[in-house]
C-alpha cells in the first residue's frame, strides 16, 4: 500500500491510499481517507490503514485540479553516508583525506548527520532542488528514506534526494555540513510505501534530464548492495539521540554520476523506485529559492 497527500483545488490537504490492480495504470487512483496526516495513519499500523481504505470514500483519479505535496513533513530528515560499496569508492576517489571514508565504511558505528530540520530545506514532488553557487560539482542522490515512529520503528519508505555539492566534501570532510544542508538541497515523495515485508530489496533508478528532455545521466542499482541494515541505522540514530517521530532517515546512495558530471539548473531530476513511485525535481540555483521565499 502507499500514501499520498494532497491539495485539493480549494486549498484542502488531503490524505489518500493508492488502490492497486486498476484495469487503467496510466491514471493513479486512490480513495481519500479521513486523516489528514500520512503519520497518524501510518502510526494506527499497517492493517489499520488498510482497513481504512473503503471504509468512508469513493474513488478518485489525481488530475489537474489535485496537487501532490510532500506525503509527510518530517521535524528532522537525517542521512546516513557510504553505506554502499559504491559511495565509498567515490567519496575516495574525491577526498584529499581518503582513509577517512575507507574507515567508516568497514566501521561498525555509520556515519549519520542531520540533513534538515522543520522542512527549511525539504522540498516534495514536481518542487525544485537546489545547487549551491559556490560548487562546480553538484549531483543529486537516490535513497530510501525511512519514515519513523515512536522509538524509532520503521512505519513506511519513500524516495529520498541528497543533493550533496561533491566538490566541497573532497575538499575536506569538515566542509560536509556546507556540502549537504542549504536551501533545495534534500527532496522526498512522492508517496509512502508501507510494504509487507520492510527488508525486500528495491531497485532504485535515476535520470537526470537536461532542459531538452535529453538523458544525460541513467543508471540503476538494489538496496540490496547495502552493507547495512535499516535496522542497524536506526539503532545507531537513536544512541542517546531524540529523534521525534515523522522524521526521516535516508539510508545512503548506490548511485554515483561519472566526475565529469555536475547538476545545471535546467536539469531535471528523476528517481523511481517501483514499489513508492517516481520523485522528479527540477533544479534551479539555491539563491533563487531563497530570493522565492523572501528569506534573505
Amino acid at each position: 500500500m502507499r500514501l499520498i497527500r494532497y491539495r485539493t483545488a480549494r486549498g484542502e490537504i488531503r490524505v489518500a491510499a493508492e488502490l492497486p490492480e486498476r484495469s487503467n495504470p496510466e491514471r493513479l487512483h486512490f480513495e481519500e481517507l479521513q486523516e489528514t496526516d500520512v503519520l497518524d495513519v501510518l502510526t494506527g499500523g499497517a492493517r489499520a490503514a488498510k482497513a481504512a481504505v473503503g471504509a468512508d470514500a469513493g474513488l478518485r483519479e489525481l488530475d489537474d485540479g489535485l496537487a501532490l505535496l510532500r506525503p509527510l513533513d518530517p521535524p528532522e530528515v537525517w542521512c546516513a553516508g557510504v553505506t554502499y560499496e559504491r559511495s565509498r569508492d567515490a567519496r575516495v576517489e574525491e577526498s584529499a583525506a581518503q582513509d577517512v571514508y575507507t574507515l567508516v565504511y568497514e566501521a561498525a558505528r555509520p556515519e549519520l548527520f542531520l540533513k534538515d530540520a522543520a522542512c527549511r530545506r525539504t522540498v516534495g514532488p514536481g518542487e525544485p532542488i537546489g545547487i549551491r553557487d559556490d560548487a562546480t560539482w553538484s549531483v543529486p542522490e537516490p535513497e530510501i528514506g525511512l519514515v519513523l515512529g515512536e522509538r524509532g520503528a520503521i512505519l513506511g519508505l519513500t524516495i529520498g534526494n541528497d543533493v550533496s555539492s561533491r566538490d566541497i566534501e573532497g575538499a575536506n570532510p569538515l566542509y560536509l555540513p556546507q556540502a549537504k544542508v542549504y536551501a533545495g538541497a534534500c527532496a522526498i515523495g512522492p508517496a509512502v510505501y508501507v510494504p509487507e515485508s520492510p527488508n525486500a530489496p528495491l531497485r532504485i533508478r535515476m535520470r537526470v534530464l537536461d532542459d531538452r528532455g535529453g538523458v544525460v545521466f541513467e543508471d540503476e542499482t538494489s538496496t540490496a548492495r547495502m552493507r547495512r541494515s535499516y535496522d542497524e541505522l536506526v539503532r545507531w540514530l537513536l544512541l542517546d539521540n531524540p529523534v521525534p517521530a515523522g522524521s526521516v532517515l535516508l539510508t545512503g546512495t548506490g548511485l554515483v554520476p561519472p566526475d565529469d558530471f555536475t547538476l545545471l539548473p535546467g536539469h531535471t531530476v528523476e528517481i523511481e523506485v517501483p514499489e513508492i513511485g517516481t520523485l522528479v525535481n527540477p533544479v534551479v540555483r539555491a539563491a533563487e529559492l531563497i530570493e522565492r521565499s523572501g528569506t534573505r
